[in-house]
């Protein structure tokens, strides 16, 4: 049977999981709103989640070669998710990025909580 502390460690993993894959569809769908051009908008749709990507891989993930010491991690992932929200809202879906927002929030306060930022 698990703990109370490890069942809740399962529900901050799936958290920040989902929160991370929404935070990557949330520039796809900025980049392909955002483009005044066809063109300009498949270029943004696929590089602004990219980008978002090879940082986290580079410097956030738990397995970073080159992880950032905290609190500089914390901040980098609260400039992140503060992005992915923006671009939410400036593709028209603020209802989308308030709950994004709220739930990286929640995310990040439960990591942090649990040492596992």
């Amino acid at each position: 049977m698990m703990s109370g502390v490890t069942a809740l460690r399962a529900v901050g993993d799936v958290l920040a999981l989902l929160v991370e894959l929404a935070a990557l569809a949330a520039f796809a769908v900025w980049g392909f709103t955002a483009g005044p051009s066809t063109a300009l908008a498949i270029v943004l749709g696929v590089g602004a989640p990219l980008a978002f990507a090879v940082v986290w891989g580079l410097f956030l993930a738990p397995r970073a070669r080159r992880r950032l010491p905290m609190p500089w991690l914390l901040v980098a992932k609260l400039v992140l998710f503060a992005l992915a929200t923006v671009a939410l809202a400036a593709a028209g879906l603020p209802a989308l990025a308030v709950v994004l927002g709220s739930l990286a929030a929640v995310h990040l306060v439960l990591a942090t909580a649990l040492g596992r930022v």
